[in-house]
C-alpha cells in the first residue's frame, strides 16, 4: 500500500497508525509518499512511483491519496505506465480507508478485498 499525502508527516503518521492497528501488519508493505520535491507541502510524482515499486510484491499495489493534486499525480503516473502492473487507486477516506485496507491485507485479503474494505470506510458512522 502507498499512502500519498501533501504532507510527509501526515503520510508517515497514517502509515504508522494503520500498521499499529493491524497488529504491526507483518508482511504488509506500506510506504508513505508525502510532500513535494522540495520537502514542503505538495506531491512528488517520482516519490510516489518509487514508493509503489518498493512495495510491489506482484499481487497489485493499493494507492490511497489524500486530496486533489495527489489523486491527479497518481492518475497521471498510471496513465503514463509509471506504476507497477496491478496498481489500483482506491476511492476511500484517507485515514479510515488506510486502516481498513492494511487490516484487510494483514488478514490475507487480496487487492479486491483491500479496495472494498477501504471504500466501505466511507460508511463508518461516528454517531
Amino acid at each position: 500500500m502507498v499512502l500519498v499525502s501533501h504532507s510527509a508527516e501526515v503520510a508517515r503518521a497514517v502509515a504508522e497508525l494503520a500498521r499499529g492497528l493491524a497488529g504491526g501488519a507483518a508482511g504488509v508493505p506500506v510506504a508513505a509518499a508525502g510532500g513535494g520535491p522540495d520537502g514542503g507541502l505538495g506531491t512528488d510524482a517520482e516519490l510516489v512511483a518509487r514508493a509503489a515499486r518498493a512495495v510491489d510484491l506482484g499481487a497489485g499495489v493499493a494507492v490511497l491519496a489524500d486530496l486533489g493534486s495527489a489523486v491527479l499525480t497518481v492518475k497521471a503516473l498510471a496513465e503514463d505506465g509509471e506504476l507497477p502492473g496491478g496498481t489500483r487507486l482506491l476511492d476511500a477516506p484517507f485515514v479510515e480507508g488506510a486502516v481498513a485496507a492494511v487490516v484487510t491485507s494483514a488478514a490475507g485479503g487480496g487487492l479486491d478485498a483491500v479496495a472494498a474494505a477501504a471504500s466501505e470506510a466511507y460508511g463508518y458512522r461516528k454517531v
